[in-house]
């Protein structure tokens, strides 16, 4: 048996390891597809992980590993890429945290706005999450940029799939706008070719 990955190409946080996958060369770890929604996911996903939520990734004789960020570190440390250097791992897991809390928040807007009906949607607390993803936004752009054209590491890869599921499930809201540096960064990094293959 072989460890899998039990996910949705649809999902921020399960891209996020894929892309780590490609760029560190992990061959023979497939993407299993498991549904999941905040109403429940299926039995398998379940069973994998007690809180229903993807990833989640399957290992033979060892239990299962659950969050990206403990898979991401997992898998790191497994195909020893360095993709948390210790000289900067500070930085790097900041910036991870960073682009996780644009994910949730994003997702959150997501699941606001598909699973509850237009008229008990609670537009404010909808702002509220946006309010948080712009702020970080800025504060990519304005105190991170010199570290994400910095070497590959994890807190890169984040921040490019944060950004790319703005792109695929919020782009109304313009991300961009007064944010050039960022912008400028994430279309030269959407070109790599982890990026492509895992596009959603």
């Amino acid at each position: 048996m072989k460890m899998e990955l039990l996910g949705s190409p649809a999902s921020p946080f399960v891209r996020k390891v894929r892309v780590l996958i490609a760029e560190a060369g992990i061959p023979d770890l497939p993407l299993v597809q498991v549904a999941t929604s905040p109403l429940g996911g299926e039995d398998r996903l379940n069973a994998a992980n007690p809180l229903g939520k993807i990833p989640a990734l399957t290992r033979p004789d060892a239990p299962t590993l659950y969050d990206s960020r403990v898979i991401t570190r997992y898998l790191d440390a497994q195909s020893k890429a360095g993709l948390y250097p210790d000289a900067r791992i500070w930085d790097v897991l900041t910036l991870e945290a960073t682009a996780d809390g644009i994910m949730d928040a994003a997702v959150n807007l997501t699941y606001e706005k598909r699973f509850r009906a237009p008229e008990i949607q609670f537009a404010p607390w909808m702002e509220g999450q946006w309010t948080k993803i712009a702020r970080a936004l800025d504060a990519l752009d304005g105190q991170w940029l010199s570290h994400l054209k910095g070497p590959l590491d994890m807190g890169q890869i984040a921040v490019g799939c944060a950004l790319g599921y703005l792109d695929f499930r919020h782009d109304d809201r313009a991300w961009r706008n007064g944010r050039d540096g960022l912008c400028a960064w994430y279309a030269d990094f959407a070109t790599r070719p982890a990026m492509q293959a895992t596009q959603p």
